[in-house]
């Protein structure tokens, strides 16, 4: 067991103990860190990530259909979107330090990896796999709603707000010189009802349009349509 890591204090955390501790230390293991100690073969969370999205989402879809039985199908799907994305997951993840007990390399480490968004929902996806494998579905149940609970009662009641503009620079900053702008190209309307349209750029290439009430809500709407274009956001 690596001695980076504080297996009984994250089991601590999580309310569950492990009966096989590998796997927990492949869930808290990033790619950076594997890629480091190629000579200790180490695993890392991918392969578990994978597993703990579909769990994650059948947990999940269970949940919302026999809670909630009069809502739709299209309410269904646009609410368990929200509760499966990747800032909320981040957002779970942060509430039980899990960047804490990551295994990561140097460079991703001093790059702040430790709180980057994709890792914690990465991880935290792998810990729902690894408990998927280690205690069944029941056990991986008990942690997800356990853990999301707030989560799922703001996604029904419409709290949650997904940030487009941030989704957006997460994705894109990844690609080097990439400079996104956003630009209010035409106000229509009366001052206390007017309509803001906002083209947002990735360097010189416009990559979405949007309006709304606000500049704020405009700059989203680009956002949103722009991240169509590199994901299937709804």
């Amino acid at each position: 067991m690596d001695n980076n890591i504080d297996i009984l204090k994250f089991e601590t955390v999580i309310n569950y103990t492990f009966k096989d501790k590998e796997l927990l230390l492949e869930a808290l293991t990033h790619s950076s860190y594997a890629n480091e100690k190629k000579k200790k073969n180490y695993k890392y969370n991918e392969r578990l990530e994978f597993l703990g999205d579909a769990v994650l989402s059948i947990i999940i879809s269970d949940y919302l259909f026999r809670k909630y039985p009069n809502l739709p199908e299209g309410d269904l799907t646009k609410t368990r979107a929200k509760i499966v994305c990747e800032p909320t997951l981040s957002d779970c993840a942060r509430d039980i330090k899990l960047g804490d007990f990551l295994l990561l390399g140097k460079g991703e480490k001093s790059t702040g990896g430790k709180d980057r968004t994709s890792i914690l929902a990465d991880a935290f996806e792998a810990v729902i796999g690894a408990i998927y494998l280690d205690g069944g579905l029941e056990k991986a149940r008990d942690f997800v709603l356990k853990q999301m609970s707030k989560v799922i009662e703001d996604a029904v009641n419409g709290k949650i707000f997904i940030d487009y503009k941030t989704k957006l620079q997460e994705i894109l900053q990844n690609e080097n010189n990439i400079k996104i702008t956003y630009e209010v190209v035409k106000e229509k309307g009366p001052d206390h009802n007017k309509i803001f349209y906002t083209q947002v750029k990735k360097n010189d290439e416009i990559i979405g349009y949007g309006s709304g009430k606000s500049k704020k809500e405009s700059e989203q709407s680009a956002a949103k349509m722009a991240l169509k274009g590199v994901l299937d956001i709804e």
